[in-house]
């Protein structure tokens, strides 16, 4: 690990980015360009002692889950996104299955956003990045553990995720993780993370395994869906997905039209937000 070239990477990356680059507001008046490291670390995920500590060559080695996380924060390139891993010593993220890297420009057009619930995810569910309005509509899923951010294991395993939907509509939710799934496991069949998804998931859930055995294959790209908030109340979405077909990720994006209750409960939705009222990190659906 090259603490002093890696700490000289993070300070340059950092004072190249204004507010507005990730989606905050300038606020004060600064006196040094870029963004301030309490701001890095809370894109990243992680305590301001860590980050500054790496910034100032004595942090420890990061894990390869909070050098993406940086990578994420800092906008990276893909070829950025390598050289910050090789910085550390570690062997960057194989480039031939689905990526965990969020360009730069996906992540600019997520940050515009600001009425939406709208968030990244790769093809076989593993949430990548959310704006507020996700994060309150259906929790903040990036604050859980690595593992604990896949909207298939989620739903299938973990309650409170289901409780996001109405139990009518939970059917159709379950068959289209499966399908999606199957459809993925096919287009890469070498892929180990999406195989070992569908391994865990027959072992741990009767309700995956029957469906899985049913053999649907597709992808829905578009659909109306309905959520369970406990203080807005239902909300009747369009949900439209967005393809990067090189990275293997959705860029999945919830919408109500203007005039509707649920557009009105969105917008409701939007100030109570940021009171911290909604499920915490259920997460569950694209």
């Amino acid at each position: 690990m090259n603490r002093a070239e890696l700490a000289d990477f993070l300070r340059r990356s950092r004072a190249r980015l204004e507010p507005s680059d990730v989606g905050l507001t300038a606020g004060a008046r600064r006196r040094t360009p870029g963004l301030r490291r309490e701001e890095v670390a809370s894109l990243a995920g992680m305590s301001v002692d860590y980050y500054t500590r790496l910034e100032q060559s004595r942090g420890p080695r990061p894990s390869r889950q909070m050098l993406a996380a940086l990578a994420r924060a800092l906008r990276l390139t893909q070829d950025e996104r390598d050289h910050l891993f090789h910085l550390t010593g570690e062997e960057p993220p194989r480039r031939e299955t689905a990526s965990t890297h969020v360009r730069p420009g996906l992540l600019l057009v997520l940050d515009r956003l600001h009425d939406t619930p709208a968030q990244v995810v790769t093809d076989f569910g593993e949430v990548l990045a959310q704006n507020a309005l996700a994060k309150a509509l259906v929790g903040d899923v990036m604050s859980r553990p690595p593992r604990d951010r896949n909207l298939g294991r989620l739903f299938f395993l973990d309650p409170a995720a289901r409780e996001l939907f109405p139990e009518e509509d939970r059917p159709f939710h379950a068959r289209g993780h499966v399908a999606a799934l199957r459809a993925v496991t096919a287009a890469r069949p070498d892929d180990p993370e999406p195989a070992a998804l569908v391994a865990e998931l027959r072992e741990r859930s009767e309700e995956f395994a029957a469906l899985w055995d049913e053999h649907e294959v597709s992808q829905r790209y578009r659909a109306t869906k309905r959520f369970r908030h406990p203080v807005v109340g239902l909300l009747d979405l369009d949900c439209e997905v967005l393809l990067s077909h090189e990275h293997h990720q959705l860029l999945v994006i919830h919408s109500a039209r203007p005039g509707t209750e649920a557009h009105e409960r969105l917008q409701l939705l939007r100030v109570v937000g940021l009171q911290d009222l909604s499920p915490s990190g259920v997460g569950g659906e694209a």
